[in-house]
């Protein structure tokens, strides 16, 4: 079977990040979740040198986790067989 994917509507605001289109407002959203999480992660770590590191880095995770669950997927796979001749 071959995968075929099909695109949001054109009319929609989107921009193409690593070949796939993408909502602006999703991605901003994103962006803002992911930096004010590492960013709150790192000012709140002590100051002892790997510690800031570690804390942003583990902020940085849990902000990929809320936005992953936060902004669902837009894509829509339909599979199509693809004929002999």
């Amino acid at each position: 079977m071959n995968k075929k994917q099909i695109r949001p509507q054109d009319g929609e605001n989107n921009i193409e990040v690593w070949e796939d289109l993408v909502h602006i407002k999703d991605l901003v959203l994103s962006i803002v979740i992911c930096t004010v999480i590492t960013l709150g992660a790192y000012l709140i770590a002590p100051n002892e040198p790997p510690k800031p590191l570690i804390y942003g880095l583990i902020g940085a995770v849990i902000g990929f986790v809320i936005s992953s669950i936060a902004i669902k997927p837009k894509r829509t796979l339909r599979f199509a067989e693809e004929r002999e001749e």
